[in-house]
């Protein structure tokens, strides 16, 4: 069995005046405030969340 790949990714951007989908995307995630990382699957899903709101993420080092 294969282990499922992680993602740690960091929010360094307020969700504050963004559209109601960048909000979403940063709450989907897992985000509840600003420079919190969490760590989600590399889903396709989870992917286009990040691509979407890719301006207020930081990648961090696993």
């Amino acid at each position: 069995m294969s282990k499922n790949q992680v993602i740690k990714i960091k929010l360094v951007k307020s969700g504050i005046g963004r559209m109601q989908n960048h909000k979403l995307c940063i709450k989907g995630l897992g985000f509840k405030k600003v420079n919190q990382i969490v760590e989600v699957e590399d889903t396709p899903s989870n992917r286009g969340m990040i691509n979407k709101i890719s301006d207020m993420l930081e990648m961090v080092d696993s």
